[in-house]
């Protein structure tokens, strides 16, 4: 289901975010939206160097394996 929020701009970002989109060939609405997402997986996710970093880093991989091997068997506590 589609939200809409009020968004509040300076012009210039405003204006800025209107050419971006119209050279996108987009909606500002979309423009906005999917631009977030990119932002979002690009901050948010580890990207393939983190990864091999991760796989290759033993002791971490011990320690995310034994959590998971706890949280099947319902062990410790969940700190949220």
């Amino acid at each position: 289901m589609s939200r809409t929020i009020t968004l509040r701009l300076k012009d210039s970002v405003y204006n800025l975010l209107r050419r971006l989109a119209e050279q996108d060939n987009r909606t500002l609405s979309n423009f906005i939206e999917t631009s977030t997402l990119r932002y979002i997986e690009e901050h948010e996710y580890a990207d393939e160097y983190e990864m091999a970093e991760i796989r290759n880093n033993q002791e971490l991989n011990r320690s995310l394996k034994r959590g998971l091997k706890d949280a099947k068997l319902k062990k410790g506590r969940f700190v949220g």
